[in-house]
């Protein structure tokens, strides 16, 4: 069960970029499949507009992951991560995650000081991994929510675009790139999306990329640009997040969401066509 663990923790976070990813309201809800089990899991990612202590106005995202059904019987594995960014340009500014295993459990958090480039990072299980970690240039990112935020990137198949990831209390500089148009089918229809790969190129592979591992993400070509799919692959198979439920950013919110969110027929035409 490591490769459908290490594809449910990758979706415990949330990050950074020219703006927010998601906006008030929105939640985007997938099934996880691995191997023999079609349902293996859920993830759920939710946006919501709240304050901070001192009033300041926040972006909260959280994200729920638990496997299921018959692999829930064979491996009971749940997580929970809020994140709070700026709601005006989705800066991560700080994020807490736990999660619980059979054999192990997690509990930590990162708050982020961009005037020092520098991030606290705590352990409230292991303290003595406790750390000041020296951000690099660049905006942090989980490695599911960087690819979610390429919903708002406009890439094209040949183009790239790098991304700095955080796992845990390491920081991962990654090139995203975009690869080809693909036709993928799901529950809520079917989709022309573009697929984007990240790959560690400017420095030398670690952890799962060391290991030989492989990322894809399909970002649908419709107005909503939705990431219908994730993929994270090994040698020794896959684990498949394919998404089974979508509610647009709420009305209430006076922020114009970016992409445009509409109720529109999935099935929007390939822009090489």
């Amino acid at each position: 069960m490591r490769l459908l663990t290490t594809l449910m923790l990758l979706a415990t976070a949330a990050g950074h970029a020219a703006e927010p990813a998601l906006r008030h309201g929105e939640t985007l809800t997938y099934k996880v499949g691995w191997g023999i089990f079609p349902h293996a899991g859920e993830i759920m990612i939710s946006a919501k507009n709240t304050d901070a202590t001192d009033g300041a106005p926040r972006l909260r995202v959280t994200t729920t992951t638990e496997t299921t059904g018959f692999a829930r019987a064979l491996f009971t594995f749940e997580a929970r991560a809020e994140a709070m960014l700026d709601p005006k340009t989705g800066r991560l500014l700080s994020n807490t995650e736990t999660s619980k295993a059979p054999n192990k459990e997690t509990k930590h958090s990162v708050a982020f000081d961009y005037t020092n480039s520098t991030a606290a990072y705590v352990d409230a299980i292991s303290s003595d991994q406790n750390a000041t970690l020296i951000v690099p240039s660049g905006e942090p990112l989980d490695l599911i929510m960087s690819l979610v935020q390429t919903r708002t990137w406009n890439l094209k198949p040949g183009e790239q675009r790098d991304a700095l990831v955080l796992f845990e209390n390491e920081f991962y500089e990654l090139t995203i790139h975009a690869d080809r148009y693909e036709e993928v089918r799901t529950p809520l229809g079917t989709f022309q999306t573009l697929v984007l790969v990240p790959r560690m190129e400017k420095t030398p592979p670690k952890g799962m990329f060391k290991r030989g591992s492989a990322v894809s993400v399909w970002i649908s070509q419709d107005e909503r640009k939705l990431p219908v799919k994730f993929q994270v692959e090994f040698k020794f198979g896959a684990g498949v997040a394919t998404l089974t439920h979508y509610q647009p950013p709420s009305t209430l919110d006076a922020t114009p969401a970016k992409p445009t969110v509409v109720e529109a027929a999935p099935n929007a035409k390939n822009p090489r066509s």
